[in-house]
C-alpha cells in the first residue's frame, strides 16, 4: 500500500500556495495530482508525445514561477494550469511548423498548390478547383490566404511578411475566404 503524504490529500489551492514558498512535498503532489490531465492537453494539442512531454514539463515550471500570483477567485487550479499547458502547445507548434520567409518561398506555394497525384480523385478535383479559384483573387489576397492557409502562418505573421498593418493582412485573408466560399458555392449549384 503506497503512503500519502499531507500534501497529497491538501485542497489544490494549498498545494499552488506551496509551490509559491518552494515546499518540495507541495511540489511533488501538485505534479503527481495534474500530471496526467496536462500531458493528455498536451499530447491533444500537438499530436506528438515528445513535444508534448516537453510542454508538460514547461507548464510545471511556469506554473511554479507563476505560484504567488495564482488567484482562487479567478478559476480553478486546474483550469489556471490547463490555459498555461494550452497556450505553451499552441506556442511549440507555432513554432515548429514551417512559414515561408521569402517571395520565392511563397511564390512555390502558389504555383505547386496543384492537386496531390496520389489523392483520390475526388480530393484532387477539389484541389484543383480550389487552385484555380486562389489564382482568379487578386494578388495580395492569393498571397494572404496562402501564407494563412497553405503557410500557416497568423494574420500578424501575414502582417509581418507582407509589410502590411495587421487588420489589412485580416481583411485580405478575410475577403479571399468569402471570394473562395462564393466561387465554390457558384460552381456546386
Amino acid at each position: 500500500m503506497e503512503l500519502f503524504s499531507l500534501a497529497d490529500r491538501a485542497p489544490d489551492a494549498a498545494l499552488v500556495a506551496g509551490l509559491a514558498v518552494g515546499d518540495e512535498a507541495a511540489a511533488v503532489a501538485f505534479v503527481r495530482r495534474f500530471e496526467h490531465r496536462v500531458f493528455g492537453l498536451a499530447v491533444s494539442v500537438t499530436r506528438d508525445r515528445g513535444l508534448a512531454e516537453e510542454v508538460s514539463q514547461e507548464a510545471f515550471l511556469r506554473a511554479w514561477r507563476a505560484a504567488a500570483t495564482y488567484d482562487v477567485r479567478k478559476g480553478s487550479v486546474l483550469t489556471w494550469l490547463l490555459v498555461i499547458t494550452r497556450n505553451l502547445a499552441i506556442d511549440a507548434i507555432r513554432k515548429r511548423r514551417s512559414s515561408p520567409t521569402d517571395a520565392d518561398a511563397l511564390e512555390r506555394l502558389l504555383a505547386t498548390s496543384a492537386p496531390d497525384p496520389t489523392a483520390d480523385a475526388d480530393t484532387r478535383l477539389d484541389a484543383a478547383g480550389a487552385a484555380t479559384h486562389l489564382r482568379d483573387l487578386p494578388p495580395e489576397q492569393a498571397r494572404a490566404l496562402v501564407l494563412a492557409v497553405v503557410g500557416g502562418c497568423t494574420a500578424q505573421e501575414v502582417a509581418d511578411h507582407e509589410h502590411i498593418p495587421l487588420g489589412t493582412a485580416k481583411t485580405r485573408i478575410r475577403s479571399g475566404l468569402r471570394h473562395l466560399r462564393r466561387a465554390v458555392e457558384a460552381e456546386h449549384d
